[in-house]
């Protein structure tokens, strides 16, 4: 049977205190903080500082996290199975209709983009990825926010503020109940000028890896119209190869 190493806790809790307080601290500080003796916790600091996860200033010899961490942690992600699942899909979505196509995900009660790819022609919307939009306001959000439990769906509607980002964006939480219903039973969702003027967008969502997750396509209102057909089944062709292993909802 496995058991903890206490040490390696340790090691994290460092990291998570300096989130915590968001300031250089002394060793003295960091010991009181984790609640261990200070010549336990000057060993660590020293390893990881000579590993390079920690800077020193000359000065106050007050420690720091460099950006080793951020750097590794970037990697790992880069070349995670989720990730590279989420960059294929949206590069295929975008060689298929040559939208800009977008991966999104929930975190902290807005759509985090995860996975995008621009079109190629002159007039395109374009995303970056760890771009967050509203929930409210995008189609990645109102397909997130479909693929919810009836539970869950509540819970983030509470957190929700309706916030005006066009004069088309939806205000009305009966509003939003409405299209979401409309949406989950169409298997689809859209935006219309409600994230940004001019352009529309369509989105279908699923569960991955135990997560909802969300597929979306981006243009000006007219071309996304006159391809709308086109684009949807795209979309849903995409969903069902990304989620093939895994139990879909619309």
């Amino acid at each position: 049977m496995s058991s903890l190493m206490p040490v390696v806790g340790r090691t994290l809790s460092v990291f998570e205190v300096f989130a915590r307080e968001r300031r250089e601290l002394s060793n003295l500080e960091i010991a009181r903080l984790l609640g261990v003796p200070e010549s336990s916790c000057s060993d660590l600091l020293h390893t990881l500082h000579t590993m390079g996860y920690l800077r020193r200033s000359p000065g106050s010899r007050r420690f720091y996290p460099s950006g080793r961490l951020h750097e590794v942690a970037r990697q790992v992600k880069e070349n995670d199975s989720f990730t590279l699942l989420a960059r294929e899909a949206v590069d295929q979505l975008a060689q298929r209709t040559n939208e800009s196509a977008f991966f999104g995900v929930l975190d902290r009660h807005a759509a985090k983009v995860a996975a995008a790819q621009p079109s190629r022609l002159r007039l395109r919307y374009i995303l970056d990825e760890g771009e967050r939009v509203a929930l409210h306001a995008s189609a990645l959000g109102k397909a997130l926010l479909g693929a919810l439990p009836p539970d869950a769906l509540a819970a983030e509607l509470d957190h929700l503020r309706l916030r005006a980002v066009t004069s088309d964006t939806v205000l009305r939480p009966d509003t939003l109940s409405e299209q979401l219903a409309r949406g989950r039973e169409a298997g689809w969702y859209e935006t219309r000028g409600e994230g940004i003027e001019g352009v529309r967008a369509l989105a279908v969502s699923g569960w991955l890896n135990g997560q909802p997750v969300a597929l979306s396509l981006a243009g000006p209102i007219a071309r996304m119209d006159r391809h709308q057909e086109i684009y949807l089944q795209a979309l849903q062709e995409a969903r069902s190869a990304l989620l093939a292993d895994d139990e879909t909802t619309t």
